[in-house]
């Protein structure tokens, strides 16, 4: 059976794992109001998505119209 002889040190351990460090979100321009969005999704800014809107723009809760 596989045992290890000797601890592992926290830098090897480090080199293992270096693929699982976290990264920010790619993003790219909106092309209708030039926002960032990421790519493939629908502009939460302005909703559209490929050239037509796709989704209602979020309002802010406290702009009400009562």
């Amino acid at each position: 059976m596989g045992v290890p002889k000797r601890r592992v040190s926290h830098a090897r351990q480090g080199e293992r794992r270096s693929h699982l460090a976290i990264e920010l979100p790619k993003l790219e321009e909106c092309p209708h109001c030039h926002a960032p969005k990421r790519p493939h999704h629908a502009c939460p800014n302005c909703g559209y998505y490929g050239g037509r809107q796709v989704l209602e723009p979020k309002t802010k809760s406290g702009d009400s119209a009562s």
